[in-house]
């Protein structure tokens, strides 16, 4: 059985002022592809589908299209559960539709999903947070334990004050249950969650860049030891870059966003998940490698004819840009900068002060003329740089106003 995982596509997200909306459709088309090439089973789509509680129209459009191609008219399977960004109503409102297309949405943890049948396979048995799925084109079932995120209120509703250990516990128990009464070696099991996990005693795994958080301090860290021996793959959501917390045996995996979305995720390389598993063995997986997006880049410069350079012979990035120098930014070459590349996010002009060079404490002599006096002014704020031309003008045209 071949399983795609995916995660994280957070439609309709934004970088700074730029959208990236043509990107996002042109990466779930490259998903689309790869299922069909890859003749998957079932799709997992492991929260933030949305990057708001209210995505706009566009947005909304691009997902219900790409997951109705993805399920193929009933054939395959699309699960696709809510994350931190979603709002789980607006996730769970169209299920009696997505239902008549074999998609299954997820709003809520512990949801009860109403059993269905299509031409290409059913839902054989559910409980709250599980479904086991029957494939027709397999002999053996799937089981499927979600869990959707559940924000702080909803846990402390039923798990106490004791919050770090109590969510562990209730979360472990839980699943140790649904694990125990449906996981049996006669079937392929697994579980899907969008939650912050990791492994006792590894380094914490940073929270996407920009990320609503859903760690604040250790108060939601879930650990993978947590996960029942029974299940044989993890998918989770929530983290931006691929990572397996779990075993070669035992993957916990995040198969990362398909685009990048800040620029600490640049130079990433974003990924699907290919998992192929049968009952009773150890899965195996393969990442497929997303093309689609645009470059996030993050470069320095200390010379400005090199940094229209490189803008210049790299259109297609989006472009966090430091400029090192010994002046100020001169307002004709920043709009130089601006006129040789569309895609500059940041423009960031760091002025190098000589530490050796600084201005000698003085008594200020009154009767000089106000420019000589604003121009020591100006020196003794930034390590003796003195003010270039544009700052002089401006200060003239203020002092004349």
């Amino acid at each position: 059985m071949k399983i795609l995982h995916t995660a994280d596509w957070h439609l309709g997200k934004r970088l700074d002022s730029f959208s990236r909306m043509d990107e996002q459709h042109l990466v779930m088309e490259e998903i689309i592809q790869i299922a069909d090439q890859q003749e998957v089973d079932l799709v997992l789509i492991a929260g933030d589908l949305f990057d708001s509680f209210n995505p706009g129209v566009e947005a909304i459009e691009l997902f219900y299209k790409t997951i109705k191609r993805l399920a193929k008219n009933g054939m395959r399977p699309v699960i696709a559960i809510a994350g931190n960004h979603d709002s789980p109503n607006l996730i769970d409102a169209p299920d009696p539709l997505a239902r008549a297309s074999g998609i299954i949405l997820i709003g809520h943890p512990n949801a009860l999903v109403t059993p269905f049948t299509t031409e290409g396979f059913t839902i054989t048995h559910k409980d709250k947070g599980f479904i086991e799925l029957h494939i027709d084109r397999h002999d053996y079932p799937i089981r499927i334990l979600h869990t959707a995120y559940a924000n702080e209120i909803r846990l402390k509703q039923y798990l106490g004050e004791e919050k770090e250990v109590q969510l562990n516990r209730a979360l472990a128990e839980n699943w140790r249950k649904l694990a125990e009464a449906y996981c049996d070696d006669r079937g392929v099991n697994i579980l899907t969650a969008h939650l912050y996990m990791n492994k006792i005693g590894t380094p914490l795994i940073e929270e996407p860049d920009g990320e609503k958080p859903i760690k604040i301090g250790n108060a939601d860290l879930i650990y993978s030891e947590s996960i029942p021996d029974q299940i044989q793959y993890t998918a989770l959501g929530h983290i931006h870059g691929f990572k397996n917390i779990g075993s070669t045996q035992k993957p916990v995996v995040y198969a990362s966003s398909p685009l990048c979305y800040s620029f600490a995720e640049a130079g990433q390389t974003k990924y699907v998940n290919i998992v192929n598993a049968v009952p009773g063995e150890d899965v195996t997986y393969d990442q497929i490698a997303l093309r689609q997006g645009k470059s996030l880049v993050r470069k320095s410069f200390t010379d400005i004819g090199q940094c229209i350079t490189w803008l210049s012979e790299n259109p297609e990035t989006f472009v966090e840009l430091t400029l090192k120098s010994q002046t100020f930014l001169k307002a004709e070459d920043r709009k130089l900068i601006y006129q040789t590349h569309s895609g500059i996010v940041y423009l960031i002009p760091v002025v190098q002060h000589d530490q050796q060079n600084t201005l000698d404490k003085k008594e200020i002599n009154l009767t000089q003329d106000i420019a000589t006096l604003f121009t020591d002014y100006f020196k003794s704020k930034n390590a003796n740089q003195a003010p270039n031309e544009d700052i002089l003008n401006l200060f003239r045209e203020i002092l004349n106003s």
